[in-house]
């Protein structure tokens, strides 16, 4: 779980009065982070752009292993031509 310094957190009124001194603390890099609280509860994270595009990156990597991974998997399984697929199901190409 991350952990938020008492600096790094502030309210969603506090962000509404000071949005770009803010946002301005992020991308000069003062702040990694900043949470955004809501009624006492952390509701979202602000982070610079550069750091959200390395995460995307990283979750799509993760997905892609885990995609080549299920793939691996299922190499060995036992498979039949599309041809005789629909056949069984009683279907022709026309119908799909």
């Amino acid at each position: 779980m991350v952990s938020y310094k008492r600096e790094e957190i502030i309210s969603a009124t506090e962000l509404a009065r000071s949005v770009s001194s803010t946002i301005g603390s992020i991308v000069n890099r003062e702040k990694e982070k900043i949470a955004i609280a809501k009624n006492n509860k952390l509701e979202a994270v602000l982070i610079n752009i550069e750091e959200y595009e390395r995460l995307k990156e990283a979750q799509e990597l993760l997905e892609q292993y885990e995609i080549a991974k299920l793939v691996e998997s299922r190499e060995d399984s036992p498979t039949i031509p599309f041809e005789e697929l629909l056949k069984r199901e009683g279907l022709s190409y026309d119908e799909i």
